[in-house]
């Protein structure tokens, strides 16, 4: 068997992103951008003032104090978007409201709350030094700028910049389009009546419910312990599907067909067991070039195996440039043991604020379902090592 890291690499490798289509700036949220955006405009595309103020000459008010205001002309006012021609000449004021393109002959804005307008005039209390509550052309974005990187997912607030930098259209990674297929005669579909001796398909919800936080498009099956029925499946939903995820069967026993009947379907096998746990059983390859996962049937070793091998797949199949879990540093709360020094362990756990820090407590809970349900996040004991001590600040992957 091979281990986490290798597998993972090699999973990475062997998937290429979908190709590209094009979309209108209002549909692109949540997207991954096929290719680098550089600024196609300046913004703002002119100085402009920052506050609502006076647009000064900052040499003339030097020796403003509220003791000893400075008077000057008031010569006008200048609103967001006004094309004006007005220039401040020295010993004068333009009324600016925020936005608005700075005059000629001012370089600075003095906030209307250290002057006093007095009509025809304004006294300033309080001086405003040289570019004082201006927004240079180009400050936010300019020209030719790298905005946004290839594989980068489009959250609020970089199609804001986009739109900024003068863009109506994306080319994004179009989104995968993935079969979840659980195997089993034991298994029943949600909201079906459960005779006894059967469970409902909780990992295919689980599983589509994770594709689904991802952008990720899925059609969902259950199929029961019968190679032929399997072969039938697989044979039709590769035609129609980007990838697929199977669950369950993945292991070697009497009714586990998923690996048997790949290989009938002639797949590529890239791996099948890896050393980590839970989750060992996973498999990879591609059949008519197209990603396969095989993810064991236990609820902890599924959703592992999802979490660590396949998701990240999907996403690189997606275009993420940094495909996987978000990370962020946790201090372990007691000492962590592994099983064995040669894998790697995966450990359930959750969060919890306390000294300014983030904690990781382990979850010791008996039902697998519940430890599930209720983790926050996710830590491992890497390959090599046995144990990891209490105050130690290591990374933990994000599920909340």
């Amino acid at each position: 068997m091979i281990g986490y890291e290798t597998a993972l690499q090699m999973t990475l490798q062997y998937i290429s992103p979908l190709d590209r289509e094009v979309l209108s700036l209002v549909d692109v949220t949540d997207r991954v951008v096929a290719e680098d955006l550089n600024g196609k405009v300046d913004s703002p595309s002119v100085d402009a003032s920052l506050k609502d103020g006076y647009a000064i000459r900052a040499e003339d008010i030097t020796d403003a104090t509220p003791e000893s205001p400075v008077r000057l002309n008031l010569r006008g006012v200048i609103t967001a978007g006004m094309n004006s021609e007005s220039v401040v000449e020295p010993g004068s004021a333009i009324r600016i409201l925020t936005g608005a393109r700075m005059p000629k002959g001012a370089n600075a804005v003095v906030s209307e709350e250290f002057t006093i307008n007095c009509g025809t005039y304004i006294a300033v209390t309080r001086y405003a030094e040289l570019g004082r509550n201006i927004l240079a052309s180009g400050s936010d974005i300019s020209i030719g700028e790298r905005v946004i990187s290839v594989g980068t997912k489009l959250v609020p607030g970089k199609v804001g910049i986009l739109a900024a930098a003068g863009y109506d259209k994306i080319p994004v990674f179009k989104r995968p389009y993935v079969s979840i297929i659980a195997t089993g005669d034991e298994v029943v579909a949600a909201g079906k009546p459960l005779p006894e001796g059967k469970l409902f398909a909780s990992n295919l919800m689980t599983l589509n419910a994770w594709c689904r936080r991802y952008g990720i498009k899925t059609e969902l099956d259950i199929v029961s312990d019968n190679a032929d029925v399997i072969v039938e499946k697989l044979s039709f939903v590769i035609e129609a599907h980007d990838a697929i995820l199977t669950s369950g069967g993945a292991w070697t026993g009497d009714r586990d067909f998923v690996v048997r009947v790949l290989e009938r379907l002639g797949w590529q096998q890239i791996f099948h067991r890896i050393k980590i746990g839970p989750g060992k059983a996973v498999g990879f390859g591609l059949i008519q070039g197209k990603p396969i996962f095989i993810l064991p049937g236990g609820p902890p070793s599924n959703f592992m195996a999802f979490l660590q091998i396949a998701l990240p797949g999907l996403m690189k199949l997606a275009g993420h440039k940094d495909p996987g879990l978000p990370r962020m540093i946790v201090k372990l709360s007691e000492t962590v043991i592994g099983r064995q020094i040669d894998w790697t362990q995966f450990i359930f756990g959750r969060f919890e604020e306390k000294e300014n820090q983030t904690f990781f407590y382990p979850l010791k809970m008996l039902s697998r379902l519940q430890s599930m349900a209720k983790a926050d996040g996710i830590i491992n004991i890497p390959e090599g090592v046995d144990q990891i001590l209490s105050g130690t600040f290591i990374p933990a992957q994000l599920l909340v």
